[in-house]
């Protein structure tokens, strides 16, 4: 398989969620300020906040997404051992430097926040959070064993909703394609790819859309896993040679 089937999309979950997260960081930020007796400039703020999140974390993945758990307040350290030399700084600008790293739990919350909700908009089992739109599709041959064809724009949608997901079964695959063929000629199961299509709005789901030779399968193949959908009618037309 090859080719490449990128369109621009965004994760509006994953911003609306980040954005949320930073507003109650400039909230906390404001309050502090507020409540100090020495005023220091907003830019110093800013950067002792962003240092303050750096820490040493502990990453583990929960439904295809990397989770940072925070655990030493590395960025928090570095702002202590070089503004304690300074008289009064460190008192200053500390309540700043934990806000910075307390958002990294802020930050967690709102991923956590994001993931099932953006499972529930947009789930990733259902062939139409990736194929959404088809005005700009089209079919291209990446094998020398698919023949010249076309995509039949109005059957592929009227069969969307209804596409039945069965395993990938890689193996099999593999040795119908290489082992178990006429050694002269290589039959690719997926000799098309689909490309123009885009996902659903906002749902920040990139996928490479393959079609099998017989029009009816149809595999997603995203950075994280491959989907495999069946088609009860073929989904390509075949361009009659002049």
């Amino acid at each position: 398989m090859s080719g490449i089937n990128i369109n621009y999309t965004f994760n509006i979950i994953t911003i609306i969620t980040v954005v949320l997260a930073w507003s109650v960081i400039a909230f906390f930020t404001y309050r502090i300020y507020k409540k100090q007796m020495v005023k220091p400039k907003i830019w110093k703020i800013l950067i002792v906040t962003v240092v303050g999140l750096f820490s040493f974390s502990i990453n583990w993945k929960m439904f295809n997404a990397l989770i940072e758990f925070a655990v030493l307040p590395l960025g928090v350290w570095i702002l202590y051992l070089f503004l304690r030399r300074k008289n009064g700084r460190w008192q200053v600008y500390r309540p700043y430097a934990w806000l910075g790293f307390f958002a990294n739990y802020l930050f967690l919350a709102s991923t956590l926040l994001a993931l099932p909700i953006h499972e529930v908009i947009y789930p990733k089992d259902d062939p139409t959070t990736y194929i959404a739109n088809l005005d700009d599709a089209s079919l291209i041959t990446i094998h020398p064993s698919g023949k010249e064809a076309s995509i039949d724009k109005e059957t592929l949608l009227n069969q969307l909703p209804t596409l039945d997901q069965e395993d990938v079964d890689s193996i099999q695959w593999y040795e119908d394609t290489v082992i178990d063929i006429d050694l002269n000629e290589i039959n690719e199961r997926f000799p098309y790819q689909l490309i123009g299509t885009s996902p659903k709005w906002g749902s920040g789901l990139l996928s490479m859309i393959y079609i099998e030779a017989d029009g009816k399968g149809i595999l997603l193949s995203t950075t994280n896993e491959q989907l495999y959908f069946r088609a009860e009618k073929s989904v390509i037309e075949e361009v009659e040679q002049k």
